[in-house]
């Protein structure tokens, strides 16, 4: 059985802002904007009829793992948030995606961009999701499979690669992910030059509850973050 957090919204509240005020003084240690970096909240562990708690301690945008859970928290919470997808996609799982969110951060496989190609009325911004320490155990296109991804994904008019996710592996110390962060930004950009005029690799989606901070300093410009605040 997975296990759900009830958030309390005072709790909420206060773990929100302490999230912000480390954003903060992370940016100005690496001389960057604060207001560069989007707080995104993952919401795997809180069914729908909690989300209200995030709304009323203020958070808006927050992101979904699983297909049929977007459907059915979309379905009860509407426009009270900015809705991102952040896991695994499946292609036969596209159709139920693309009509709730402004943004997929998890676009590793060709078949989910001929989907969204297929089913998209308008362009649809969405990150490419690189595997960015080589784990069999995690998906994503491989660090030297990216050039010949994005090359392939290029006739598909329709999808528009804005930037990056990755997920460094797993440790317990924050300053292990540094090195995975800077390669993932020193590949956005290689691609923000090589792709000039076609995609964009300026958004950086990086940084957990575990770890976002450094990524704050390495240039994440969304960090994904949920444990700390529950």
């Amino acid at each position: 059985m997975v296990r759900q957090f009830i958030p309390d919204v005072d709790t909420v509240r206060e773990r929100f802002s302490e999230v912000r005020s480390r954003i903060v003084e992370a940016a100005r240690v690496a001389g960057r904007d604060p207001a560069d970096v989007r707080v995104l909240v993952a919401t795997k562990y809180v069914a729908a009829e909690h989300l209200g708690a995030l709304r009323d301690a203020g958070i808006r945008l927050i992101g979904e793992n699983r297909a049929q859970d977007l459907v059915a928290k979309h379905g009860l919470h509407g426009d009270a948030f900015d809705w991102h997808f952040i896991g695994h996609l499946q292609s036969r799982k596209t159709k139920l995606v693309l009509p709730l969110v402004s943004l997929i951060h998890s676009v590793s496989t060709l078949s989910v961009v001929q989907e969204i190609e297929a089913r998209a009325t308008n362009t649809t911004e969405v990150l490419l999701e690189v595997n960015i320490g080589g784990e069999e155990s995690k998906s994503g296109v491989p660090l030297d499979g990216v050039d010949d991804f994005l090359e392939a994904a290029s006739g598909h008019r329709k999808v528009r690669f804005t930037g990056l996710m990755c997920m460094p592996p797993l440790s317990d110390d924050p300053e292990e992910a540094r090195p995975f962060f800077v390669r993932a930004r020193e590949l956005a950009q290689r691609l923000s030059t090589m792709w000039s005029g076609t995609y964009t690799f300026d958004q950086l989606s990086m940084g957990t509850s575990a770890d976002y901070e450094v990524a704050v300093q390495e240039g994440a410009t969304i960090v994904r973050v949920g444990s700390v605040l529950f």
